[in-house]
């Protein structure tokens, strides 16, 4: 990169920078019946722009498909009616939430008559960096915004007409409610040196940095950001048939687990069979997944319950596909399960359909990873789901949040102090 194009991206990010400083502090203080006030005009920009937004993903979607994009990123990265309609409806789901700043999460008098309150507050100003999604772009604006949080919105340069598309909408609801426009800034240039500026450059400015996007991106982003960074690097997940499952219910929870939406994080990636149900489970369960259009990849046994599995290899079970392809194995119980899970996963999403509840809770308390389900799809590793209007992703991390992280997440704490006039002896 040349000195003059540097110096540019360096201007530039500064001024974002500084501009979000700025609205950082007005967003603080902000009452939660603005803030819901510019959410719900957002909102409804989306559904009035929905034809605009519409044309500005085809022509994301066209440059796609020019440069042969995968299926798989084409897929997340693809609007139509209904889905315009769920970021508007996420939106309007955050502004119902409660307002986590101001709240007192704890308080206490100590016997020197000092009060003592623990109060939360906002990080500040969030960086999200982001590839192919463009509700990312509405989700973090939402939640942050709902948080009392300014932010910085870099999405992939293949969305970027749907990105600016929706963050216009942000902007038309923060003007709507009298907010500043600078709570909410998308990077303006697809040069990848702004990514670069933003993890290396701005630590003045940025307060934290979430990732959301494939696994080079995350990797890039914990090894070079300096700040902190809230992100998981993939979602390796897992479900596991137990002897005592419910072959119906295993059936279908294993193929919603896969195929419902293989794009996103919290597909299933291995399908775990316990050897106590072989006879019964496991052709079946690999039949439906076939017949689905998904490609089986398995070890000696689960190839011999059908011949169109695939071998699969020891990368296999340490493989993120985001694709229609499930990498499946025999265990010895749960512990096998548990044991493998341990081994080979990333910890985000794990589940176990059994009917025994002795065993459930063996496996929901000895897997640690974000999010363990017991008879139910991973495909519910998600903050809608979880009854926090949206998400920004689902963190692996284990300091400050893990699992999906929300509203409440996006924030901090400080201790407010009061006394009568105490001095420490």
């Amino acid at each position: 990169m040349s000195a003059s194009n540097a110096a540019r991206i360096g201007e530039l990010m500064e001024g974002l920078g500084k501009a979000a400083t700025q609205a950082a502090g007005t967003l603080a203080l902000a009452p939660t019946a603005q803030k819901n006030a510019a959410l719900t005009a957002a909102a409804a920009a989306v559904r009035a722009r929905a034809d605009e937004i519409l044309t500005a993903n085809g022509h994301d979607l066209a440059a796609a498909r020019a440069v042969r994009m995968s299926g798989a990123r084409l897929e997340r990265l693809r609007l139509d009616a209904a889905r315009i309609e769920a970021i508007a409806a996420a939106i309007d789901a955050v502004a119902a939430l409660s307002d986590p700043i101001g709240v007192h999460a704890a308080a206490w008098q100590r016997p020197n008559g000092l009060t003592i309150q623990r109060v939360v507050v906002p990080i500040g100003v969030i960086g999200i960096i982001y590839e192919s999604r463009p509700n990312v772009t509405t989700d973090a604006g939402a939640l942050c915004l709902k948080a009392g949080n300014a932010t910085i919105l870099r999405g992939g340069s293949e969305s970027r007409h749907s990105n600016s598309a929706l963050h216009a909408c942000l902007l038309s609801g923060l003007e709507a409610a009298g907010l500043p426009r600078a709570a909410s800034q998308l990077v303006p240039t697809t040069d990848r040196a702004a990514v670069g500026y933003m993890l290396s450059g701005m630590s003045e400015y940025l307060d934290c940095l979430v990732p959301r996007g494939g696994k080079t991106l995350v990797a890039r982003v914990q090894q070079e950001a300096r700040v902190p960074v809230i992100g998981h690097l993939e979602g390796n997940c897992h479900v596991y048939i137990d002897r005592d499952a419910d072959l119906p219910m295993a059936r279908v929870i294993a193929l919603n687990a896969k195929m419902r939406r293989t794009g996103i994080c919290g597909a299933a990636e291995t399908l775990l069979i316990d050897r106590g149900c072989l006879a019964t489970h496991l052709a079946p369960i690999v039949r439906d997944l076939l017949e689905a259009g998904c490609e089986v990849r398995g070890d000696a046994t689960v190839q011999a319950a059908d011949p169109r599995v695939r071998a699969a290899s020891e990368d296999d079970w340490y493989t993120e596909y985001l694709d229609a392809i499930i990498a499946a194995r025999v265990v010895e119980g749960v512990d096998g399960a548990i044991g493998h899970i341990a081994r080979y996963g990333s910890a985000h999403t794990e589940a176990i359909v059994t009917g025994n509840q002795a065993t459930a809770e063996r496996f929901l308390q000895r897997v640690d990873s974000a999010i363990v389900l017991h008879n139910a799809s991973t495909q519910f590793a998600d903050g809608g789901e979880f009854g926090m209007g949206a998400e920004i992703g689902i963190s692996t991390d284990r300091f400050h949040a893990r699992g999906p992280v929300g509203v409440e997440q996006l924030t901090s704490y400080k201790y407010v102090v009061r006394g009568t006039g105490q001095i420490r002896p």
